[in-house]
């Protein structure tokens, strides 16, 4: 897209690129050495609409604790779903992209923590949720609901 130019103009900042997804809706995050921005298209994560759901995409934040993200700058651009879909597909991509830069850049036996503590907290962190859309079928108004039946 648009960041591409941007990207390879900035030499050797320590940066790494994640993907979260749920559903239809996908999350890539950027995360890059700063001073612990999390920007979600463009606005602080702070902003985050629906309200309710704002505290879900900080969990990654919450659990490991702000330190780990205060050196790191996260954005990342979410597109497709709905609005919850996106909010999960966001914290996904919180949680992969703190794992795997310090994957890439601090050490093996940080990362293991890193993906111990979120895992004991919630799978769908770190492994995407395979769940679908069933498609409709004939004779019914759903997936599964047929039409009711009479017999005269």
């Amino acid at each position: 897209g648009r960041d591409v130019d941007r990207i390879s103009t900035m030499p050797a900042s320590q940066s790494v690129q994640v993907f979260g997804k749920k559903k239809t809706a996908t999350a890539c995050a950027f995360a890059k050495q700063g001073r612990g921005l999390i920007k979600v298209n463009g606005q602080p994560i702070e902003l985050i609409e629906p309200e309710s759901l704002r505290l879900k995409a900080f969990e990654p934040v919450l659990i490991l604790g702000q330190d780990k993200f205060s050196n790191l700058d996260i954005r990342i651009r979410v597109k497709g779903g709905g609005m919850t879909a996106q909010i999960y597909a966001i914290r996904a991509a919180i949680a992969k992209a703190i794992v795997a830069y310090h994957a890439k850049y601090v050490d093996e036996s940080s990362k293991n923590e890193l993906r111990k503590t979120l895992m004991a907290y919630d799978r769908n962190l770190l492994v995407s949720d395979p769940r679908r859309c069933e498609p409709k079928k004939y004779g019914g108004r759903s997936a599964r609901t047929r039409f009711q039946k009479s017999y005269r």
